[in-house]
C-alpha cells in the first residue's frame, strides 16, 4: 500500500513544483515588465489578444514579443499583480492586473504543460 502510495504521490508533488516554479518566473517577469524574459516562457506560437485590437492565432514568438513590447511600451506598463491562478490538468490559467500610471489593465494568461514545462500559449490583455 505504501509502495502505491509513492507512486502517486511523488509525481504529483514535482509536478505541482515544476508548475509553481513556471509561474514565478511569469509572475517576476511581468512584476519587472520585462518582456524579454517573458518571452522565454512562449510557446513557439500563441494567441495573443491586445486592448482594442482583433486576437491573432498562432502568432509566432519573435512577432509576439514584439507586439507585447510595444504595447508595455506604449500603455508605460511598470508593474503587475496577480489576482488569481487555477490549474486544470496540464493547464494553468492566470489573471491579473497590469500597472501603470493610469488605471491599469486586466491580464489573463494560459499556460500548457509542454516536455516537462509551462509555455505560454495564450495572452489577453483588455
Amino acid at each position: 500500500m505504501k509502495k502505491l502510495f509513492l507512486l502517486f504521490v511523488i509525481p504529483l508533488i514535482s509536478f505541482s513544483f515544476t508548475m509553481q516554479v513556471d509561474n514565478d518566473g511569469v509572475v517576476k517577469a511581468l512584476k519587472t515588465a520585462n518582456v524579454e524574459q517573458l518571452a522565454n516562457y512562449f510557446d513557439s506560437f500563441i494567441d495573443l489578444k491586445l486592448l482594442e485590437k482583433d486576437e491573432v492565432k498562432n502568432m509566432g514568438k519573435n512577432q509576439a514579443t514584439l507586439a507585447l513590447k510595444a504595447f508595455f511600451t506604449d500603455n508605460n506598463i511598470k508593474g503587475f499583480e496577480l489576482t488569481s491562478q487555477r490549474e486544470m490538468g496540464n493547464t494553468m490559467y492566470m489573471a491579473g492586473k497590469l500597472k501603470n500610471t493610469g488605471k491599469g489593465f486586466n491580464i489573463t494568461i494560459m499556460m500548457k504543460k509542454n516536455d516537462n514545462k509551462q509555455d505560454i500559449i495564450s495572452i489577453r490583455i483588455n
